[in-house]
């Protein structure tokens, strides 16, 4: 095997420790999940939780404290469209999987994903390390990482595009203490930037414990310990992938209310 061959297989493998999906649970081992984003994220990018990468040009809050700052802008046609452009690496069925999963996403919503010709801001899909994606509109190429055998799920990419779209993971918004427990001392030492509250537009929603956007109970736990309890009844199931929810898809809606809604 040459060493072009090893290294491209290496993130692989260590995705298969780091960013497994089983269930509602998301397991992580502690420091190749930091190995698998320094070789995903470029010099320019941060990880500001798992898989939410903030370019060093732009504050972490810019989406949430200036409203339009990373929206994707309305067409004449009064829909949101966002270009995009698929790695041809991807087979017939992961193709076929990204595009059922955007096309439930317009169905409901006034965006819409429209194939790359000549605009300056769009989403290149890559099967690069991992499940990852840029915050928002940044006005450039913008990669989504969709890693081929454990990304291209229905869910997952709806997951990533909601990144994309501007959307913050619901455990982090700012009046989760009132919904959920975070287990400070079950978490990775590591990982604890990944469950600092952010200073989010909730849009007047409800807390949504059956968001694609929330993480599962043990995600980045010590040896699978819980680290988020639904409050008071911890009974909810939390951390699904199966697709985006009706409050997923209100939000949406309401984050672009400026543009035509489907009817």
């Amino acid at each position: 095997m040459d060493f072009k061959t090893t290294v491209s297989l290496l993130p692989l493998l260590l995705l298969g420790f780091c960013n497994a999906h089983d269930g509602n649970v998301r397991k992580y081992t502690k420091y190749c999940f930091l190995m698998i984003s320094s070789i995903f994220v470029a010099s320019t990018d941060f990880l500001l939780e798992g898989d939410v990468i903030i370019p060093t040009t732009r504050n972490a809050m810019k989406c949430a404290s200036n409203t339009n700052s990373c929206l994707w802008p309305k067409s004449a046609n009064g829909y949101v469209e966002i270009p995009f452009e698929l790695s041809d690496s991807y087979d017939d069925t992961e193709k076929k999987a990204i595009a059922g999963a955007m096309r439930e996403l317009q169905a409901k919503t006034c965006i819409r994903f429209i194939t790359h010709t000549t605009q300056m801001a769009y989403l290149s899909l890559e099967p690069r390390s991992g499940c990852a994606s840029l915050l928002g509109r940044t006005g450039l190429k913008q990669v989504v990482s969709l890693q081929r055998y454990g990304c291209v799920q229905h869910g997952i990419i709806q997951h990533e595009l909601l990144h994309a779209m501007g959307f913050y993971h619901e455990h982090t918004r700012s009046d989760r203490d009132s919904f959920v427990k975070i287990s400070w001392g079950n978490i990775d030492p590591v990982f604890t930037n990944n469950f600092q509250k952010q200073d989010t537009n909730n849009l007047n929603t409800p807390y949504d414990y059956s968001s694609v956007m929330h993480y599962g109970r043990t995600a980045f736990g010590k040896n699978g310990l819980e680290t988020i309890t639904p409050i008071p009844d911890a009974s909810v199931p939390i951390g699904q992938r199966n697709g985006v929810s009706k409050i997923d898809i209100s939000r949406i809606n309401k984050l672009y209310s400026f543009c035509q809604k489907n009817s």
